[in-house]
């Protein structure tokens, strides 16, 4: 036996005898798993199943972990999801696994996405800017298992377009040559050319897929993807991911000068999708979104909200569920009859199939037919005026040759702008956060806008949002990994450095000053809310506020929380507020943080960080260079088809009329 098999046969012989959480990890590297050594797999006695699923989904899909031995099994039942897998002495992958440092190997999982052009009805107005993956919209629905290898190869088959393609709320623990930021990561995947991703899914849970490059997201370049893994609330069934979103008739690229000059008016949406199927103007001309249940049933539903100027309310009338986890992050189960959903934020919840019938909710009906209402929330939707949506967006039933139309209504409760509440939010896996003072300035990044001349062409002079002293706006053929031998970065690329080592803290003091501030001159700040996602981590939310005044109260009224706070990859900074995250240092990279409004991170607003710059280089130079062979390779396909104006569609102006992404 060889020294790389010894180790890994003892690494699993500690864990048959100890749980994983009594495991000790180094959590600098990144990425750490529970490996058996070849002997135990032999003859290929390994756990395989399929994961929850309900008949809606028929095809064949099992999880598969062939390097654990036969002395583990699956272990999640409808009574209780909290168990993945259990070794025959009693050791689990479960709810309470520290996920950033343990995970089970599974297998390989390969999936091939072709982007290209296509006119997208959608709501029975024809939009013939669309742009999909593989013909259809949303993209179809990756699937994979807790610590399975995720391989996607994406060829572009766009003409005037490059793309890449960002894995939302992925860790990217290791790799993050892989997170697919343009700019950043690597250059565009230029047309006709391909790029292939690789990544561990360390995490489980449900999120999506979206192109990075400029405004493509909004034309419909978005798809649903899903880890299969334990659940801190028991269910019966799971259905199928609700993708939710905002629509337009028209390409984003075709409204993007709105955004610059605010002429007439700032861009606008038309309507809302669930699974990509609307009805523009509330109108009844084409199908809605129908789900079928069967009464006291228990239903996994995976909501996401690919928006790009809405967030929503969810709910579905005369009904509970059970919030279960917030992002990727599993929480301490809640229940309610109404979730909000950021934009880019996901919920997994857990529909009780027992309607509700009192003064405050309505009869129960007598058919079976509830709404199912994806309600815009004041103050973050960008609706045209007078053409709100129809809240009654779906169709929930619990007899599925029904046609009829439901007569249920929903109770009142408040339409305003957030997130869900704070409190709610208790992440299973606990972080405890290194105690933290709001004193130093270089701490807090107000958010508001400047002009800039000259951009994107000459004689112009837009006012561009940004997150901090700069608006962002990248070089696609010159990505920050290639240029990790400077500490020189142009003021454009907004990077923002943060070492240490994998026991230090980064705290993040983001603002939203309703009003222009004394000693910021030159720069203006408007009362709006912006749904902030970070790249390569989730982040512990210490303090979310309305009040951005209560920053400098000299009564210090902003009371962080340490002990374990609510945590996720994306919050929303309140109208005129302010919000307080930190997360630890112990994944490098070079990781965005931006405003998940496309037209707002199009305009600028987003920066860099810079994490631990000589580690990401050591680490990307390793073993010769290989991880970024294919990051270089693309450069320079992406360089030649770039420098041809030929390929341009308007080769006499400027290619790039925004930051990037």
């Amino acid at each position: 036996m060889g020294l790389a098999s010894l180790c890994r046969s003892l690494g699993v012989y500690l864990a048959a005898i100890f749980p994983s959480s009594l495991l000790s990890y180094d959590s600098s590297l990144p990425q750490q798993a529970l490996i058996p050594s070849s002997a135990e797999t032999a003859g290929g006695h390994y756990p395989t199943f399929p994961p929850p699923k309900g008949p809606q989904t028929p095809e064949e899909f099992k999880c598969e972990y062939p390097e654990l031995s036969k002395d583990w099994s699956y272990c999640s039942t409808p009574t209780n999801r909290e168990c993945w897998l259990r070794h025959k002495n009693g050791s689990e992958f479960n709810i309470h696994t520290n996920y950033e440092t343990t995970w089970p190997v599974g297998r390989v999982r390969e999936y091939e996405l072709e982007v290209s052009n296509m006119t997208l009805d959608a709501d029975g107005i024809p939009n013939p800017g669309g742009k999909v993956f593989n013909g259809q919209y949303p993209g179809p629905w990756i699937k994979a298992c807790w610590g399975d290898l995720i391989r996607v190869t994406v060829k572009n088959k766009l003409q005037f377009n490059g793309t890449t393609v960002h894995w939302h709320g992925f860790r990217q623990s290791g790799t993050v040559e892989m997170d697919g930021v343009n700019g950043v990561t690597q250059c565009p995947v230029a047309p006709n050319e391909s790029f292939t991703y690789e990544f561990r899914a360390t995490q489980y849970g449900t999120s999506w897929y979206h192109s990075h490059y400029s405004l493509q997201y909004a034309d419909g370049l978005a798809g649903p993807i899903t880890v299969f893994g334990p659940s801190s609330s028991p269910y019966d069934e799971s259905k199928e991911p609700i993708i939710i979103t905002d629509w337009n008739h028209r390409s984003a690229f075709e409204d993007w000068q709105k955004e610059l000059t605010g002429y007439p008016d700032f861009p606008k949406m038309n309507s809302v999708l669930i699974n990509g199927r609307g009805n523009f103007a509330g109108g009844f001309n084409r199908d809605k979104f129908q789900m079928t249940v069967t009464k006291d049933k228990k239903y996994l539903l995976r909501i996401i909200n690919t928006s790009v100027d809405t967030t929503y309310i969810f709910t579905i009338d005369n009904h509970n569920f059970t919030v279960m986890s917030s992002d990727f992050v599993p929480i301490t189960p809640y229940v309610t009859d109404h979730v909000v959903v950021g934009i880019g934020q996901r919920y997994h919840i857990v529909l009780d199939g027992i309607p509700i019938g009192n003064k405050d909710r309505g009869p129960i009906s007598d058919d079976g037919n509830y709404w199912i209402r994806t309600i815009p929330a004041k103050g973050c939707a960008g609706f045209e005026t007078g053409n709100t949506p129809d809240e009654r967006q779906g169709l929930l039933r619990y007899n599925a040759s029904s046609e009829g139309v439901p007569r249920s209504y929903r109770r009142n409760f408040s339409l305003d702008c957030r997130d869900e509440h704070y409190d709610d939010l208790k992440p299973i896996v606990p972080w405890n956060v290194t105690v933290f003072e709001i004193t130093a300035k270089e701490t807090q990044l107000d958010i508001g806008k400047m002009p800039h001349e000259n951009r994107p062409e000459e004689k112009d002079n837009f006012f561009w949002w940004a997150l901090g002293d700069h608006p962002l706006w990248l070089n696609f053929s010159d990505p920050t990994l290639l240029n990790l031998d400077t500490n020189a970065w142009p003021n454009d690329y907004v990077v923002l450095s943060k070492n240490g080592t994998a026991e230090t803290w980064v705290y993040l003091v983001v603002t939203g000053p309703p009003k222009n501030l004394p000693g910021k001159p030159g720069r203006s700040f408007f009362p709006v809310a912006h749904p902030m996602h970070l790249h390569g981590h989730d982040f512990a939310l210490l303090a979310q506020g309305t009040d951005f005044d209560d920053l400098s109260d000299s009564k210090n009224k902003v009371k962080l929380k340490f002990n374990n706070p609510p945590r996720r990859d994306v919050v929303l900074l309140p109208t005129g507020g302010y919000v307080v995250i930190a997360f630890k240092a112990d994944n490098p990279g070079s990781w965005l943080f931006h405003c998940h409004i496309p037209w707002h991170a199009s305009s600028g607003l987003a920066l860099q960080i810079l994490e631990r710059q000589e580690d990401l280089r050591e680490m990307l130079a390793a073993d010769g260079g290989k991880k970024l062979e294919q990051t270089r390779e693309g450069c320079r396909t992406w360089d030649k088809w770039f420098n041809d104006p030929k390929n341009h569609f308007n080769p006499k102006g400027p290619f790039q009329d925004d930051s990037g992404i």
